[in-house]
């Protein structure tokens, strides 16, 4: 490159010096080299009008404009950057549209988005499920196209742990799970699932389940009231039959007590409650309930401590809650051996309300923690023969924290005791209405 720009530049000097002669030979040497000097800048911008003419449209010819010296050098190099980029770009294409196709391929929909949810680019399964047109949606708010409140929620929290669930506004048959990534510069990145199977199946199991329970709850109160009457008559029947009725009325019971737990998991799944909007005096419930886990202790002699450091009232539904309190509370007073502590506290910090219940029982095994809130789970299924326990107990904890935009945390190691705490939103808390007293 040095070597051609020397010679390039000797050969400017030289036709200079040469147009100098001749005009020295006429007489006039400053004219020859004005001559020269303005036939070089007059030859300098005809090249400099091919290389804009070129760059203005370089895909006309395939071949750059011809010259010679420094002018044919810089066009030779233009022409293979120029060729070079067009490699990288067609590579750089079939990368994207081959993952186009793969994407449209897939039956999930997905959708990509700027910050503020203009729409980019989408797949064909997208269109089908959600029933975008690329004629009309191509940059419209994709929160204009799905006018779903609860999908513009999830969109503009930013908490994307969880999918979410909604119906197709195209197909209301069709039931999607939507989960979203953040990419680039706070882009995101939407998929979109069918799973409109999964949830009729779960949805035939929810009323499975109820209408079963519902159809057993009446035979089986006859057959627990027949039971009682023949264990309050035991003294009559033969002893060989007393353990056996006395065995069945115990199964009774905590058949009975299953399907109670089953009804009201099944209704709290559902929706079926009212008093969402209704304010719950906690420390008065967890009171009561404290008083009956004492009774329940009996003389297994816990110590059942309660503290209240917040006094304001809590939004939701209260039997749900009474229902969600007793079961933390009464499960500890189950595995915990006698004589054992059992601590219950309420309390509030800038993140929300908690409810604690901690306990010296037995322990779990961390491995079991994930799993603990599944129907019918059981951690040792030895324990639940002693406690009677339904195994639904967790399960509706959970699904009342739900409902109530809780969550639940479980901390336990083997013979150091568990600890369970609900946690709930600070919008949840109310401030009492001081009372008026009238003279």
């Amino acid at each position: 490159m040095q070597n051609n720009w020397s010679r390039y530049l000797r050969l400017i000097f030289a036709g200079l010096a040469g147009t100098s002669l001749v005009g020295w030979y006429f007489g006039y040497p400053l004219y020859g080299l004005l001559a020269g000097l303005v036939a070089y800048l007059w030859w300098t911008l005809g090249q400099a009008r091919h290389l804009y003419q070129w760059l203005a449209n370089p895909s006309a010819t395939g071949e750059p404009p011809k010259s010679i010296g420094l002018w044919g050098d810089i066009f030779d190099n233009l022409h293979k950057l120029h060729q070079g980029h067009l490699l990288t770009q067609d590579r750089l294409r079939a990368r994207i549209n081959r993952v186009q196709e793969s994407t449209n391929a897939m039956r999930d929909g997905v959708i990509m988005t700027d910050a503020r949810g203009a729409m980019e680019w989408w797949n064909g399964s997208a269109e089908y499920l959600l029933g975008f047109k690329r004629s009309t949606d191509q940059g419209q708010y994709i929160h204009n196209l799905i006018r779903t409140p609860a999908f513009k929620a999830y969109f503009d929290a930013r908490d994307y742990r969880e999918p979410l669930e909604i119906h197709s506004p195209a197909r209301p048959h069709l039931h999607l799970q939507i989960q979203i990534s953040l990419f680039g510069d706070d882009d995101r990145l939407i998929v979109a699932k069918d799973v409109t199977r999964l949830y009729q199946l779960e949805q035939m199991r929810r009323d499975f389940v109820g209408n079963v329970s519902h159809e057993m709850r009446t035979p089986l109160t006859v057959i627990s009231g027949y039971l009682e009457t023949l264990v309050d008559h035991g003294d009559e029947l033969p002893p060989k039959w007393r353990r056996a009725i006395n065995t069945m009325a115990a199964q009774s019971s905590r058949m009975e007590a299953l399907i109670t737990d089953l009804i009201l998991l099944s209704k709290i799944e559902t929706g079926e409650h009212t008093g969402d909007d209704a304010l719950t005096d906690v420390e008065q419930l967890i009171g009561q309930i404290c008083h009956d886990a004492r009774a329940l202790s009996g003389e297994r002699n816990h110590k059942i401590l309660m503290e209240v450091t917040d006094h304001r009232l809590l939004r939701g539904d209260e039997s749900q809650l009474r229902s969600a309190f007793s079961n933390l509370i009464f499960n500890a007073v189950k595995y915990t051996p006698a004589n054992g502590i059992i601590e219950v506290s309420w309390s509030t910090n800038r993140d929300g309300a908690h409810l604690r219940v901690k306990d010296t029982g037995i322990g779990i095994d961390p491995v079991h923690i994930p799993r603990l809130t599944e129907r019918f789970y059981r951690a040792d299924p030895s324990r639940h023969k002693d406690t009677g326990g339904t195994g639904l107990g967790l399960a509706i904890v959970k699904h009342v924290l739900i409902n109530h935009d809780g969550n639940l945390e479980i901390r336990s190691k083997v013979g150091e005791g568990s600890e369970f705490i609900c946690h709930f939103p600070r919008e949840r808390l109310v401030e009492r209405v001081p009372e008026t007293s009238n003279n």
